[in-house]
């Protein structure tokens, strides 16, 4: 659990619901939260705004809630923003025990370079896996250093953290090496050739 020490945050406790007490506590400077999980009752809790956007910039963050004196470990499950200003309007969060394994997209990062004179097509951004709650990794490193052009990689070729189990299909296709093809001058030959044979035509 010592990667989210520092992902320790004290909570209020909500009790006033609705789009109106939404918005006060928004304008407060907090976010509005739910917490669920394991078939307890949801709790209504209120965020600090600046600490939890500080921490939720990094994927599948765990936070370690202080609630009334109480602590709890939750996982961001989804955060939803204005589409236009893209403040935090309210926040999911579930409940995690110590032991339990969740299944996470996880971003895939691609290292390295391929043959000279060949591009990477990134096709798939993100794996789906299970993994220790407690020990979510922040991406999944995909090597592409010296592929040649034709090459491909699947996710059952990834190597994955410990613990971590592959849920996506094995056969997805996460990226493809190839080399860029030079576009061709014909089309630029033809259209200049075409307005010569119509002149030839009408002096005709």
């Amino acid at each position: 659990m010592a990667e989210n020490e520092q992902n320790k945050l004290t909570v209020d406790v909500r009790t006033s619901f609705g789009k109106g007490a939404a918005r006060k506590i928004r304008a407060l400077g907090k976010i509005p939260a739910v917490i669920y999980g394991h078939g307890t009752e949801p709790q209504h809790v209120t965020l600090p705004g600046h600490e939890t956007a500080l921490i939720i910039r990094r994927a599948n963050a765990l936070i370690e809630l202080d609630i009334e004196g109480k602590d709890q470990t939750v996982l961001v499950k989804d955060v939803q923003r204005d589409p236009v200003r893209q403040i935090i309007e309210h926040m999911d969060l579930v409940i995690i025990r110590r032991g339990e394994k969740v299944q996470v997209e996880i971003p895939v990062h691609v290292e390295g370079e391929s043959a000279p004179g060949t591009v990477a097509n990134l096709d798939t951004t993100t794996l789906l896996l299970e993994v220790p709650a407690v020990s979510i990794p922040q991406n999944i490193v995909v090597s592409i250093e010296g592929l040649e052009d034709g090459a491909q990689v699947t996710a059952g070729d990834i190597t994955l953290p410990e613990g971590a189990v592959l849920v996506s299909e094995p056969d997805l296709l996460i990226l493809a090496i190839y080399t860029p093809q030079e576009e061709s001058d014909d089309t630029d030959t033809e259209a200049t050739d075409a307005p010569a044979e119509e002149s030839s035509d009408s002096d005709e």
